[in-house]
Parts: C-alpha cells; sequence; structure tokens
C-alpha cells in the first residue's frame, strides 16, 4: 500500500506550478519515521523554554473598524523555545469564526514549532459577528507587536511569518493580502511596525467567499446579507498581487466543509503573480486530517518546515 501526495510548487525561477507525481510514501517507513518525529517532538524531550506569556493586544479598547472602538480585547500567548533560530510565527486557530480552536490548532501548534526553533504565537482573535474587519485587526496587531518586540524576543524582524487553519487559514491570507508598513510617524513601536508577514502557512484554510466557501465562516464574518464588494474584499485570491507573501498551504483533496479548491485558487494567484509558493494535496483526511494526526497530518508538517528550510526562512542564525 502506498500514500502519494502531491506537491505543486512555484518559485520567481520557473515560468509556471509543476507537480511531482514522484512523492510517495511506504507506509511502513513512513511510520517509523514518523514514530521517532514524534517521539522527537514529545514535550519531555524538548528542552523547556521561557513559561508561555498571555499579552493583550488592546489593552481593553479594540478598534472594530471606521474609526470605532468597543470595550473588549484579543490576546496572543508567546511561546518560546529554549533555542530560538529568529523565526517567529504568528498563529491563528480554526473555528469558523464562531469559536477558536486553540488547542490543537493553536497552542499544541506553538509547542511543535518550539521544538523546531520557532517562536509560536497563538492569537485569541475576537469573533467578527457580521463585522468583517475585526479579526484582521487582531491578527495585524499582533503581527505588528511581534515584530516591535523582535529584539526583546530574540527574533528576526524579517522572519515573521503567519500560519492557520480552516477559517483561521482565512484570517491569516487576509493578512498576507491586506497590509500596511506602519505609520513611521506613530508614538508606539507597534504602530510603527509593518504588519506584512514575512511568510504564510496555510492548512486547510477557508480562502473565498465565492461559492466554493465555508458558508458557517462567511456568514460569521460578513454577515447574513454581505455586498459584493464586501465579499470579493474577503475573497483572498482575488487580492494576491507581486507583493504577497511566499506560501505553503496544504489541503485534503476529500475535504467537504472547506473544498480544496480554495487552497488551489489562491496558488493558481500566487503563480500568476510569481509568489514563490508550494501546494500540498493530500490524498484524504478531510477538513482537520483525520483529527489532527497520522500520515497526512505529518506531511503537511514536516514538508512545510523543509519548504521554509528551503527559502532559509528557518534556519538557524549561528
Amino acid at each position: 500500500m502506498m500514500i502519494e501526495l502531491h506537491a505543486i510548487e512555484h518559485s520567481p525561477s520557473t515560468k509556471q506550478a509543476t507537480r511531482n507525481p514522484t512523492m510517495h510514501y511506504l507506509v511502513a517507513t513512513c511510520v517509523l519515521l514518523l514514530s521517532l518525529t514524534v517521539a522527537a517532538d514529545e514535550p519531555n524531550q524538548i528542552p523547556s523554554g521561557p513559561q508561555p506569556e498571555r499579552r493583550s493586544l488592546w489593552d481593553g479598547h479594540a478598534p472594530v473598524g471606521d474609526g470605532k472602538f468597543e470595550s473588549g480585547d484579543a490576546w496572543i500567548t508567546v511561546h518560546r523555545p529554549a533555542h530560538g533560530n529568529g523565526t517567529a510565527i504568528v498563529i491563528c486557530p480554526g473555528g469558523g469564526y464562531g469559536q477558536l480552536v486553540t488547542g490543537a490548532e493553536g497552542h499544541g501548534i506553538a509547542k511543535w514549532l518550539n521544538g523546531h526553533g520557532v517562536t509560536g504565537i497563538v492569537l485569541e482573535y475576537r469573533l467578527p459577528k457580521g463585522r468583517a474587519m475585526v479579526p484582521l485587526l487582531d491578527a495585524q496587531q499582533a503581527i505588528r507587536t511581534t515584530r516591535a518586540h523582535a529584539k526583546q524576543w530574540s527574533l528576526q524582524p524579517t522572519r515573521i511569518g503567519v500560519m492557520g487553519f480552516s477559517a483561521g487559514g482565512h484570517l491569516a491570507s487576509t493578512a498576507g493580502t491586506h497590509f500596511d508598513l506602519g505609520d513611521p510617524d506613530a508614538k508606539t513601536a507597534v504602530a510603527r511596525a509593518s504588519c506584512r508577514p514575512d511568510f504564510m502557512v496555510l492548512v486547510y484554510p477557508v480562502i473565498t467567499m465565492d461559492t466554493t466557501t465555508h458558508r458557517g465562516s462567511k456568514r460569521n464574518l460578513l454577515g447574513d446579507n454581505p455586498s459584493p464588494a464586501l465579499a470579493e474584499s474577503f475573497s483572498n485570491e482575488k487580492q494576491v498581487t507581486a507583493q504577497t507573501p511566499p506560501t505553503f498551504l496544504a489541503h485534503a483533496l476529500d475535504d467537504k466543509p472547506v473544498p480544496c479548491a480554495n487552497s488551489q485558487a489562491f496558488h493558481d494567484a500566487l503563480v500568476r503573480h510569481k509568489v514563490p509558493s508550494k501546494y500540498l494535496e493530500l490524498p484524504s483526511g478531510g477538513h482537520g486530517l483525520n483529527g489532527y494526526q497520522g500520515p497526512m497530518w505529518d506531511a503537511w508538517q514536516s514538508q512545510s518546515l523543509a519548504w521554509l528550510n528551503e527559502l532559509k526562512l528557518i534556519s538557524p542564525d549561528r
């Protein structure tokens, strides 16, 4: 029995995406290698870093868009490794914009990243309830905050990425297509910092607000009757430019709640704009990749790390 994974890659040096059909995994070998990886990633095998630190992003006075504010907040939890490599990833958990899956798609991911020298920053963004700008404002603030604290947290300010799962993948891809470079005249270092992520990792992401979207995510984000202009603005495959960050995508072909057409459309747009990217088509696993475990789950993790290493985004500073 063989498990076939399709990786579709693009870099500025290639004219078009190419499918690599040779990526076959023998189950017995895969299980052996993965068991070794899992053993290495067990918490008692990873040197302990500083205690996770939970920080407010807005100090109780949070923007909702159009210059308006509410009494509310968003939070980040900073998981720092014992021996960091200078890279940080802001993690956006999924939950259909109606809840936050901060365990498996948040703190669990941060601990896994710590095992590879990456600082994992779990974002607890506000749920939109039809206020489309709210999660994006939180994600942008999380990226700015991370970049502004780069020296304090032993990070490279040019190696601040974003990762998202499902609806969190939509938020991450929104951050990667809707950004600014900061306000140079602002009074605070956070406001002066850019909110553009340097790279993105999107796992079974919602991308579009078109026909192949996840309806619950769209309703929770945009409301019951969004205007065509609003829906297009948050259809991120339509917002890609040459300035969109390099992106790794992974999606199961049998994902029914969020069809893999979401990742395919985003990857196609990245190719058109000559943005370095890789799309890993997984043959099975559905939404959530078999409950965050098994060969499909392990495949996106190992291949995303390999891709980031190829781009020298997670290579050690020393």
